[in-house]
């Protein structure tokens, strides 16, 4: 069955996800990318629109700006864990419960997942036109003088994903886990390729 959820969310909404889950998103979503986090932790700056029961999306989006208009063009997730060592704090100051991007994050994210009610989940990278055709409207954009990629664009989305849990809000952590399980077994993987290895060179 096709799990919906739709913003604003509360702690009710997303307690019971667990790493690994998949769920797809209605409602508003905020871009927001290395720049937007240190404004707003390390500057202290004040964000112009609130992500608290907001979903936060590591994405740099491509718009075509026309007299009067914003065309959305893609939309593609940004590697989540250049935003590592600000995010626990953002997730604080904010109170964004969902986090959107590329690829895991590490355990200062798990942490604060786990103590503030958030999660962290990916989207399919390679699909930034797919994802963008998902947005209904560019509602806003904020603090352009940081760039194109880099602003605060407020998306109203219907049914965006799929997305899958990486952190929740147990801090469960899926790519932690599986890259500690793929070690486990990288020694017996690779066993036989050595020894067939050693038997070409004689």
């Amino acid at each position: 069955m096709k799990r919906i959820l739709t913003t604003p969310i509360g702690i009710e909404g997303i307690r019971d996800l667990r790493a690994g889950d998949v769920f797809y998103l209605s409602g508003r979503v905020i871009t927001g990318r290395d720049d937007v986090h240190r404004r707003i932790v390390r500057e202290k700056m004040v964000s112009p629109v609130g992500f608290r029961s907001i979903a936060l999306f590591h994405a740099g989006p491509i718009v075509r700006e026309d007299p009067g208009t914003n065309t959305l063009i893609s939309v593609g997730p940004t590697t989540s864990m250049r935003m590592e060592d600000l995010t626990a704090e953002f997730i604080a100051l904010t109170g964004v419960r969902v986090i959107i991007g590329k690829g895991g994050m590490g355990p200062k994210t798990a942490a604060a997942c786990k103590t503030h009610g958030a999660i962290h989940c990916v989207f399919p990278g390679g699909c930034a036109v797919t994802a963008a055709a998902l947005v209904e409207e560019i509602e806003a954009v904020h603090w352009r003088e940081l760039g194109m990629p880099e602003c605060l664009w407020v998306l109203r989305v219907r049914e965006f994903g799929p997305l899958i849990v990486t952190i929740d809000t147990e801090g469960n952590n899926l790519y932690g886990e599986n890259k500690r399980l793929y070690a486990e077994r990288k020694d017996a993987a690779l066993a036989p390729i050595i020894e067939s290895l050693r038997d070409m060179m004689g």
